[in-house]
């Protein structure tokens, strides 16, 4: 069935619904289309052609216990760049029943799930990054009281094919303490997630099953909370140059704490984590994918995640796996922590002022385990706290102030160190400084308008940046903006410059935004999640509604 026709079906069928249909009964969903036409591109298959990704999800309720989702997705006539060559032309991309009850619930079809902070299982859909790593299978679940149980199993999603590997486990949540009037609970995790691919070789160190194994234990009250996970993923075979090694076969594991407090004005959040060859696929030869086709766990980068464009170059990706390059460049995971750190200052005193003052404050610090690696005999022996090669740092200092009723601005400063050797196996280390001025001035009725200035200082790399921008709302619905960074010290190009125009509207539940310029290159960000983009120039659009 085509799109038009498949499209023209469910709107059919949205259009009895709405006359035949009970309170109980009802139809919803969201369609999103992004497209581009490249003028130029660092890809020449894309110079001057057009290209988009448009999405389609429609749902049923049914008695508010049945519920049918189906999603249909278009890449017409192709796919955005950096995208996976297998999404191409229209397909149905995703298709669920469920039933629930009060404790009960079932699915037959796509399956989105995670078990505990997601270490061996997130499934997830992220359009921005082109990640759709759901389940196609079963799964149930059982809720009542103090006892929560999951049982699932299927096949994982890889663009519009279904990967080889079987996929299936459970997660169980028991609740040891929970105490109302004192807002505090304690929480027992227990979850296990097995692989079963048979690799294509004739002989192989390793089982075909690969297990894994979590627990984890939770305590929260008012004001602290302390989350502490380990997992563990029995041995398998390293992935090198896109190849099952029949030689490197090592397991895996992973520590994660999380401590916080809420207090006064006053907020802390402490993470540490340890991830030991932790990536984890449906199929094996997957194994670093830049698509994450067939990821099956959350591993995402803890770090502060920044707004600006300047904070979003040499961005730090978690690195949780094996890779043996050469002698000199040897890694089998990461280990480090990230801090943040939250005060308001209150108003009416010295540094508060009338409105109050916000700051905060992040250190993040990641690096390779420590140990002692052997490159020709392909093998490791490592410590469980120590650390090795710095990979990444960084600390932030961001103030937020209220002036006056109509202006108010936020300052912020970072210092970053990357190593590009050890993150992308490139050649290169960069130390860089960044400050940002962001003032918003509110004027007469529902409009206001944004400007800001940014710098980005260092002798490594591409040298130093500036960049600059405006934003102007003319009211709550519509806006525009022009945004603009300059490598002005580029040492390789001349000044190359990246220049952007565009603005949005919106109503009701629906979104539209058009932009045009050059987008610069590199790693492209979302919760910590990273994937490569080209360089381009061309006019963006983006339309998002539902209903």
């Amino acid at each position: 069935m085509t799109l038009n026709r498949l499209v023209l079906f469910l709107f059919f069928l949205l259009f009895i619904s709405k006359g035949f249909s009970q309170s109980n009964n009802f139809f919803y969903g969201s369609f999103e289309s992004n497209g581009v036409y490249y003028e130029d591109s660092e890809s020449t298959d894309y110079d001057k052609k057009f290209a988009s990704n448009s999405y389609l999800n429609i749902k049923y309720n049914l008695n508010n216990k049945w519920v049918f989702d189906l999603q249909t997705e278009s890449y017409l006539p192709k796919q955005l760049q950096n995208y996976s060559d297998l999404l191409e032309d229209t397909f149905i991309s995703t298709f669920s029943i469920d039933f629930n009850t009060t404790n009960f619930s079932f699915t037959l079809g796509t399956l989105y799930e995670q078990f505990g902070s997601g270490m061996l299982l997130r499934t997830w859909e992220d359009r921005q990054l082109g990640i759709n790593n759901s389940l196609w299978g079963i799964r149930s679940s059982y809720n009542k009281e103090n006892l929560n149980l999951v049982l699932l199993g299927g096949y994982q999603k890889k663009a519009n094919t279904i990967s080889e590997g079987k996929v299936f486990g459970f997660d169980s949540e028991f609740t040891l303490y929970d105490d109302k009037t004192s807002f505090s609970n304690l929480i027992l995790g227990l979850s296990y997630l097995g692989r079963l691919e048979a690799p294509h070789y004739i002989s192989y160190p390793f089982e075909d099953l690969t297990n894994s194994f979590s627990g984890r234990i939770d305590y929260n009250s008012n004001n602290f909370y302390m989350n502490y996970e380990y997992a563990y993923k029995t041995k398998d075979g390293v992935v090198k140059f896109n190849t099952v090694s029949e030689t490197f076969v090592k397991n895996g594991n992973a520590h994660l704490i999380n401590v916080g407090l809420i207090k006064d004005g006053l907020g802390l959040d402490f993470t540490f984590r340890r991830l030991e060859n932790m990536g984890f696929y449906s199929e094996r030869v997957e194994f670093g994918s830049p698509y994450f086709e067939t990821t099956l766990n959350y591993l995402p980068a803890l770090t502060k995640q920044h707004d600006y464009l300047l904070t979003n170059i040499n961005v730090y990706q978690s690195q949780p796996n094996i890779s043996f390059q050469d002698p000199s460049l040897m890694k089998a995971g990461e280990i480090g922590f990230q801090l943040d750190a939250y005060y308001n200052i209150k108003k009416k005193t010295f540094l508060g002022g009338k409105y109050g003052t916000k700051i905060s404050l992040n250190i993040s610090k990641w690096n390779n385990l420590k140990g002692n690696y052997d490159y020709d005999n392909e093998d490791y022996d490592l410590d469980l706290l120590g650390f090795g090669e710095k990979y990444f740092s960084e600390q932030s200092l961001e103030i937020r102030k209220k002036w006056s009723n109509s202006f108010s601005n936020i300052i912020l400063f970072v210092n970053r160190y990357y190593n590009k050797r050890f993150v992308e196996e490139k050649v290169g280390q960069i130390n860089s400084k960044i400050l940002v001025f962001d003032n918003t001035l509110k004027l007469s009725g529902e409009k206001s308008t944004r400007f800001e200035i940014q710098h980005l200082f260092t002798e490594d790399d591409k040298k130093n940046w500036f960049g600059y921008g405006l934003e102007y709302n003319f009211n709550y619905n519509f806006s525009a903006y022009f945004n603009s960074i300059i490598n002005y010290e580029n040492e390789i190009e001349s000044n190359p410059t990246y220049s952007n125009i565009g603005a949005s509207f919106s109503k009701n539940a629906s979104k539209l935004m058009l932009s045009y310029g050059k987008q610069r290159g590199g790693l492209m960000c979302y919760g910590g999640v990273c994937r490569y983009v080209p360089e381009f120039k061309g006019l963006s659009f983006s339309i998002i509604t539902s209903f």
